[in-house]
């Protein structure tokens, strides 16, 4: 186990293309950490730094207690599992599993019990004589998981490794990967995880924490609830959530909040936690925190579109020339009636509002968000 600090790191290509600024971020020991933003942000790259397999600019990678900037990656107490797995397709699974034990000049003895016990662990034991060309997608991915987990290393590095998976086998995999961690935490030997994906839904499954990133800068560490329920700013709240937050922009006019013609009552509760009334705003709702209304303080909105999705319905409506999409149940989306015209009330305990010219959400101030 090991714990990774990044201090200040920068990575700049050609002289001129800076694409890591300044970054900096403690990754507890034993923590299972989640870098997730969209293509192009940096986040691989951050963690081809942290495996030495990509130079560094400025800054410092601690591992453990040890400065390791200047360390190989076979010194760095490391083990990493790629998106295209990487098996070597002339060797059986359990030489693939044994390879790096072999090479280290382990006993014959020790690497045996070892490839026996992560077999076990993954429930591959009935593929240790197949080919990688002889596996499916999830079995080669639980191989490459067991090359990695047979070297016992303090960090785990995951470079987007199921992206290459059908829905259900990655769905499948999120749980096995984070049981694993979890059972290695419970026998007192579970590894450090710097996880990185572009995929919203595997960062909030699977996370401890998770570090979003933007253009080679971080936006926002934190819990997956966390995220979800106080967003720092504009960019997370667009970013987690399926579907995705409402932002709809408008200004702050006496404690209340106008959308073109509207006019929404905040109510004392977002009030009292305002750091800011910003002239430029964006209100932030949940498409979940929407309620059907026949009266009352709403947003009137023209229903465009509506998705059938089993026990919920997710409408698209048109607010003052605004997208919004609220989720409700399916039982109340049949008894609104025949109107094309919708009134959405948000619940106020869980609205934020951001600041347009600089994306903060001033709705923190003096209180939390309700979960």
């Amino acid at each position: 186990m090991a714990y990774v600090q990044l201090k200040n790191l920068e990575k700049v290509y050609n002289n001129t293309n800076k694409v890591v600024h300044g970054l900096s971020l403690d990754i507890k020991d034993g923590e299972f950490m989640v870098f997730v933003g969209p293509s192009g942000c940096a986040k691989s790259t951050t963690l081809r730094m942290i495996a030495g397999l990509e130079e560094i600019t400025a800054g410092d990678i601690i591992i453990g207690d040890q400065r390791v900037n200047d360390l190989s990656p076979s010194k760095r107490q490391i083990a990493m599992v790629f998106q295209n797995y990487a098996l070597y397709p002339h060797m059986k699974v359990r030489g693939n599993l044994s390879f790096g034990l072999r090479i280290a000049g382990r006993p014959k003895a020790e690497i045996e019990a070892a490839v026996e016990k992560v077999a076990a662990i993954l429930e591959i034991e009935p593929l240790l004589d197949r080919l990688p060309k002889q596996l499916s997608g999830g079995q080669a991915q639980r191989v490459a998981l067991g090359r990695a987990l047979i070297k016992n290393p303090g960090v785990f590095l995951f470079d987007e490794p199921l992206s290459n998976l059908d829905a259900k086998l990655r769905a499948s995999m999120r749980v096995r990967i984070t049981d694993l961690h979890r059972q290695l935490k419970a026998e007192g030997n579970s590894p450090t995880v710097v996880y990185v994906t572009h995929d919203q839904t595997e960062a909030m499954t699977m996370g401890d924490r998770i570090c979003v990133m933007q253009a080679g800068r971080i936006m926002q560490v934190a819990t997956p609830k966390e995220l979800y329920n106080a967003p720092a700013n504009l960019f997370v709240a667009g970013f987690i959530g399926t579907p995705e937050m409402n932002l709809v922009e408008g200004a702050m006019e006496g404690g209340d909040f106008v959308v073109g013609s509207q006019r929404l009552a905040m109510g004392s509760d977002l009030s009292g936690r305002l750091s800011s009334q910003p002239a430029d705003a964006v209100l932030g709702i949940r498409p979940q925190q929407f309620s059907l209304v026949a009266q009352g303080p709403a947003l009137e909105a023209k229903l465009v579109h509506a998705e059938f999705m089993g026990h919920e319905v997710y409408m698209h409506a048109d607010c003052e020339g605004r997208r919004l999409v609220s989720v409700v149940g399916a039982a109340e989306f049949e008894a609104r009636g025949q109107s094309d015209v919708i009134r959405l009330r948000p619940d106020p305990k869980t609205l934020h509002v951001f600041d347009k010219s600089d994306g903060r959400n001033v709705s923190l101030h003096g209180g939390s968000i309700a979960a």
